[in-house]
């Protein structure tokens, strides 16, 4: 399976549990954020091992995580626009949104290292 199938799968599943547990559970902050960067990240990395029956080497790591990343941080720029047009975020503001968004590409790359795939 290609590298940018796992990408989309993840972006896919950051929207939906995004979706369903700010939404409907009501959840918030950044504890919410780390639950679902490191919940799909997890699944990245297990499903990337039952696929292929090994960890990722150094280059599918930076790959898949590039991609990853790449793909939310589209994402999160267009969320960025949104905010800017309704009101301009403080510097405190733009701080926690990218801490936000930089969850989900650092705890991939965490949960891809060879040591956690075996």
């Amino acid at each position: 399976m290609q590298l940018r199938y796992y990408a989309a799968a993840g972006v896919i599943a950051a929207i939906v549990l995004n979706l369903l547990l700010r939404t409907f559970v009501r959840l918030g902050g950044v504890f919410t954020t780390l639950l679902i960067a490191a919940a799909i990240a997890a699944c990245l990395a297990l499903a990337f091992y039952w696929r292929t029956g090994r960890a990722p080497s150094n280059a599918e790591r930076w790959r898949l995580t590039l991609l990853y990343g790449g793909m939310l941080g589209l994402l999160y720029l267009g969320l960025l626009g949104m905010m800017v047009l309704q009101d301009t975020p403080s510097p405190m503001g733009l701080f926690l949104f990218s801490l936000h968004y930089l969850c989900y590409p650092v705890l991939a790359w965490l949960a891809l290292s060879p040591r956690h795939g075996r």
